[in-house]
């Protein structure tokens, strides 16, 4: 597959739109393995960029970075109940290790709360050992069904924050904490606009008290969870034993947190910004963020143009640029090429360029005339600063105006049913099981999150019109 094929159109099929994109930018490739994927190096630069960004924000609020094993005991994830219910049907375990029977099958890890869970038991014992705030960067294997590449695949990279404190005050504030985190970033990195909110009963994550979301409109109007972060309470302190003695010398058990974001998150990023001609990547997170393509015909021209390119790319160091010098294609080829992969800027130097000490600059967020200009070599570096810092903030608004226009407030359940088919519906909700499930089984639309910035008041719910305390996000999602 090549980038001059044609992508289909995003609003004639968004799925294969996203499947192709995926392929011709070579982000990724499908593995030999059924629902697995091949993370290729332009896609995998994206992750680096994505982890630097949230890692560096976890080291500003105090966490640490640690590794545990990708095997887990069978019996530790049966130690706590919703958690294997939940977990469950999605499970690869191992049954044979160097060719004999394993006494106890180890599980690939889904996720990590029991074995950490384990290892906290034995290095907290007082509570001057807490709190403990440790992140793990891995892989963890879920085995689905249906998979997607990024947005849904059987091994993925993400994530996984696991804390421990000694109230319940501080493990609730540092799982708000982090979703304030995932939230930060989603906006100002990767132009993303989230709503932060609480999930459902339903929704929410195995063995948890309570699970926190940011949710983010893609281009079609489904919903993607693009980061959790999970209050525990001490349900896993108490199937380990996470105990430790408090001022009064009591023994109390300690209350725990968890939180994630994987390689979704880049789905989300294909899917909030893309276009038909392939992706717009975010300048803040973007592997390339400027394109210096050379124009000439002739040898004579080729001297004079390649020399002012190479003081421009100097000149601009400060930034992720890289020349495409390739001479087997053409410059039309390299514009529609690097358009696919989502560069932000492209600059284009060609002999009346360097006869007039100017550039033409070429903005991904603006397709055609409307994002280009002709701006002189000097000072170049802070034009192209202040262009990406304006590319940036375009891709929000223009994301954020997005979600606002397909987000409905129906007035009554036959309307809800009908909006959640072409967008969201913000609506109360009396937060009855019974109600979430008929708004899925008739719609196919689910619970997204209960938003923090409620509206004031109480009103009817939607579905069954009994009083309602707090309004709710329906949408379908992926």
């Amino acid at each position: 597959m090549t980038t001059t094929e044609k992508l289909p159109s995003r609003s004639e099929n968004f799925s294969e739109w996203y499947n192709q994109l995926v392929l011709k930018a070579e982000l990724a490739d499908y593995a030999p393995v059924r629902g697995c994927m091949v993370v290729r190096p332009y896609g995998w630069t994206l992750w680096e960029n994505i982890q630097q960004a949230l890692d560096r924000r976890f080291k500003e609020t105090g966490h640490v970075n640690a590794a545990f094993p990708l095997l887990i005991p069978m019996s530790f994830l049966e130690k706590e109940k919703e958690h294997v219910e939940g977990f469950s049907p999605e499970l690869a375990v191992v049954t044979i290790g160097g060719g004999e029977k394993l006494e106890e099958p180890l599980v690939v890890r889904p996720t990590s709360e029991t074995i950490i869970g384990y290892m906290y038991s034995k290095w907290i014992k007082s509570y001057r050992d807490l709190p403990v705030l440790i992140n793990q960067w891995g892989n963890v294997v879920r085995w689905e069904m249906r998979t997607r590449l990024f947005l849904r695949t059987l091994e993925f990279y993400w994530q996984e924050g696991h804390t421990a404190h000694a109230t319940a005050q501080e493990a609730q504030e540092e799982t708000l904490r982090m979703l304030n985190v995932y939230a930060d970033f989603a906006i100002n990195d990767a132009a993303v606009p989230v709503v932060r909110g609480q999930k459902s009963e339903r929704e929410k994550f195995a063995g948890a008290v309570h699970s926190y979301t940011i949710e983010a409109m893609m281009g079609d109007t489904r919903a993607l969870q693009a980061g959790t972060s999970h209050f525990l309470g001490q349900n896993f302190a108490k199937a380990f034993g996470i105990q430790f003695l408090d001022w009064n010398n009591e023994l109390q058990y300690a209350w725990t947190t968890s939180w994630g974001l994987s390689t979704r998150f880049i789905g989300a990023i294909i899917m909030t910004h893309g276009d038909d001609q392939g992706l717009i990547l975010p300048p803040k997170l973007a592997p390339i963020q400027v394109i210096i393509v050379p124009i000439f015909k002739s040898d004579a021209e080729q001297g004079p143009v390649m020399e002012a390119v190479e003081r421009i790319r100097k000149e601009l160091g400060a930034f992720r640029v890289k020349v495409d010098d390739r001479a087997e294609v053409t410059p039309g080829f390299k514009f529609n090429d690097w358009e696919m992969r989502g560069v932000p800027l492209r600059i284009e130097i060609g002999p009346k360029d360097v006869a007039q000490n100017t550039v033409a600059l070429a903005r991904r967020d603006l397709p055609g005339k409307a994002g280009k200009s002709f701006v002189p070599q000097e000072g170049l570096a802070a034009r192209v600063a202040e262009t990406l810092e304006t590319i940036q903030n375009s891709l929000f608004e223009r994301a954020l105006a997005f979600r606002k226009a397909n987000t409905y407030d129906p007035q009554d359940y036959a309307e809800l049913i009908e909006v959640v088919q072409k967008g969201w519906a913000l609506s109360w909700w009396c937060e009855s099981d019974e109600c979430e499930a008929r708004v899925k089984e008739d719609s196919k639309a689910t619970t997204r999150c209960i938003p923090f910035d409620e509206p004031d008041g109480e009103g009817k719910c939607i579905v069954c019109g009994k009083p309602a305390h707090r309004k709710v996000y329906f949408a379908r999602a992926y």
